[in-house]
């Protein structure tokens, strides 16, 4: 008697289920396609980054190693489009050797450049922070008080690697226009602050007993 109720049970239950599949068969089938291209969509967008960043890398090797007086405007354009594809790699390696090799000399068109590295470009925080310290340090001869301050700020005000670069760039800044009071202040974060860059920290040291004592 058990075994027939059991034999029952069994038969039920496959029947259910059956039904459930001839019932909604087509719900199942949607959302089997449904998941089948949410894979091949991830592979591919996969694909397609891996491939993109390959081919920005070949474009930046290419161009920096046939890069020559001779073509000099060409090369400058390439590395301006290589900026522009906001590669957390490339494009920053493509502003330096812009700057490194003077391949421009209008300065606001290469802040703006910055500003896409610092403002559009998906990078690390720190690199981030880098390429912020690596603009004022570029506008550092031109720029006003101000101007550098804003820049450095979001250094300063925070616990990046690059804060005690960013103090010490701001207290030479100083140092060099003869306010000295404004340098010492500088100088002076520097030391009291935490976890200073050691070879900055001694740095400061220096120029505070050896130009500022007074």
């Amino acid at each position: 008697m058990d075994e027939d109720v059991s034999i029952i049970n069994t038969n039920t239950r496959n029947e259910k289920i059956k039904n459930f599949f001839v019932n909604n068969k087509n719900k199942l089938i949607f959302g089997i396609i449904i998941i089948l291209v949410g894979i091949v969509a991830v592979y591919g967008f996969d694909k397609y980054q891996t491939n993109k960043k390959q081919q920005i890398s070949d474009n930046y090797n290419l161009i920096t190693i046939e890069y020559s007086e001779n073509n000099k405007e060409k090369t400058t354009n390439k590395l301006i489009e290589i900026v522009n594809a906001k590669d957390p790699t490339y494009s920053p390696l493509s502003l330096y050797f812009i700057i490194d090799n003077k391949l421009l000399s209008d300065q606001k068109q290469i802040n703006e450049l910055f500003d896409i590295l610092i403002n559009q470009t998906p990078l690390d925080n720190e690199i981030n922070n880098l390429i912020i310290y690596k603009k004022a340090l570029f506008n550092a001869d031109q720029y006003a008080e101000g101007d550098m301050l804003n820049i450095l700020n979001p250094l300063i005000n925070s616990k990046s690697v690059w804060k005690s670069h960013a103090l010490y760039l701001m207290a030479e800044y100083f140092y060099a226009k003869e306010q000295n009071q404004k340098a010492k202040e500088f100088f002076n974060q520097i030391i009291s602050s935490e976890n200073p860059n050691p070879d900055i920290r001694l740095q400061a040291e220096k120029r505070l007993n050896r130009d500022l004592s007074e």
